[in-house]
């Protein structure tokens, strides 16, 4: 069964930077779209960033600029560069993977809290 483990979360000031890991297992990692959601209380998740098989990326309007979405497939692990970070980008951050035949992810790590906060 597969298996997303995010890491990096935490407090950072506005303006600052992190650095968010996820580590997935028991999938053929490859052949999986990896994508980065975020979710606040009372609100939908919203899809932030993802990166196809082929390593095309797509961004929320929010972030652009600002973000990067990356892969390492020898590593089995997708990443998200957060720069310029806001207050607005306080949220639960998932990771998720989704089989190219699939409309919706197939697997989701357990979310790692990030707070943007002076």
């Amino acid at each position: 069964q597969g298996q997303l483990v995010e890491s990096g979360g935490g407090l950072v000031q506005p303006g600052g930077s992190l650095r968010l890991s996820c580590a997935a297992s028991g999938i053929m990692f490859s052949g999986y779209v990896m994508g980065w959601y975020r979710q606040t209380p009372g609100k939908q998740r919203e899809l932030v960033a993802a990166i196809t098989t082929g390593g095309s990326t797509n961004y929320a309007d929010s972030v652009k600029g600002r973000f990067t979405i990356s892969r390492d497939n020898a590593k089995n692990t997708v990443y998200l560069q957060m720069n310029s970070l806001k207050s607005e980008d306080t949220a639960v951050y998932y990771c998720s993977a989704r089989g190219i035949l699939s409309r919706i992810p197939n697997y989701w790590g357990q979310g790692t809290q990030v707070t943007v906060s002076s």
